[in-house]
């Protein structure tokens, strides 16, 4: 039996070589799964026939890594990039947003799947958490969805001003705290999340939490209004679809106002914005981002995995 051996918090320990485990962080790494476990077998059986019996984590990922350098070099680099992420010791937080049908959800579940994240949440649920400690009357705004807020305004803004923005602002300022506790439980559990929805905002959320190099935030868009109502049209024909197609389009346009908000924050703020048209290049562009701070030197350990 061939023994990995890793080592977390200054603690050392053994487990068995797995073809499973290598080959699912090869899939994560964009492998076909059945070349992954055929690969993973491959690998065993070297370190076999060279009498290999205990192997140090690191050691096999370098294995690992200059067999794909010659099988597959693109692999090999997206491998590399999932190690980094995996051996650092802050816990990864990622934040997705984008006005309503851009794809912040299906972003969200593939880059968490990409990068072994296990826990996603969606700022929808946080708002419901919230329903139930607030009551309407309370907070009118967070009864109504983020471009039908203005409805619930108590006092009309000026007529120079735009009434879905005021009641979006009021909307998301309102759920910001709820996406706020869980970024900090997450950072003081040690808990890599993936967050997205509406209700990520730049200039929201606090700045000394979207600071932090283990903190990022991304803004998803449309710029063709053709291709944002398409996402509806394809959300709506799924069976688990709760809201008909004539709502969204009743409100495209205030969803399009909402659309060009995000976008005139993020430039405010700085937050990348990306243009969510094709879900690899997409997946790409925010990794990329990710490991040009997190995955340095200053937070990486050895980990598990």
């Amino acid at each position: 039996m061939i023994m990995v051996e890793g080592e977390v918090s200054g603690k050392k320990y053994r487990e068995p070589f797995s073809k499973g485990v290598l080959a699912r962080s090869l899939t994560r790494a964009e492998m076909d799964p059945n070349k992954a476990y055929t690969f993973s077998s491959h690998i065993e059986a070297q370190l076999k026939k060279d009498g290999v019996t205990l192997i140090k984590l690191d050691d096999l990922v370098n294995v690992v890594r200059q067999r794909l350098k010659e099988e597959d070099p693109e692999i090999a680099v997206q491998y590399g990039l999932w190690k980094r992420i995996r051996k650092c010791q802050d816990p990864l937080v990622i934040l997705i947003g984008g006005s309503s049908g851009v794809g912040t959800s299906s972003i969200a579940f593939e880059v968490a799947n990409r990068l072994g994240i296990r826990n996603m949440i969606s700022t929808d649920m946080i708002r419901e958490v919230m329903r139930k400690t607030s009551s309407k009357e309370l907070l009118p705004t967070l009864y109504e969805s983020s471009y039908t807020a203005y409805r619930s305004l108590r006092i009309p803004p000026p007529p120079e001003l735009d009434e879905v923005l005021i009641g979006f602002r009021d909307h998301v300022d309102t759920v910001s705290v709820g996406v706020e506790a869980v970024i900090e439980r997450s950072i003081t559990e040690g808990i890599s999340i993936v967050i997205e929805g509406v209700h990520i905002v730049p200039g929201f959320i606090r700045e000394d939490l979207v600071s932090r190099d283990n903190v990022h935030m991304f803004i998803l868009t449309l710029e063709d209004e053709e291709v944002h109502k398409g996402r509806f049209y394809s959300r709506c024909r799924q069976q688990w679809a709760r809201r008909p197609l004539e709502r969204y389009m009743n409100y495209f346009g205030a969803i399009r106002r909402t659309h060009k908000y995000f976008e005139s924050q993020a430039n405010k703020y700085h937050v990348p914005v990306i243009e969510n048209i094709d879900i690899t290049t997409t997946i790409e562009s925010i990794i990329e981002d990710i490991t040009k701070t997190y995955g340095s030197e200053d937070h990486v350990t050895e980990t598990k995995g």
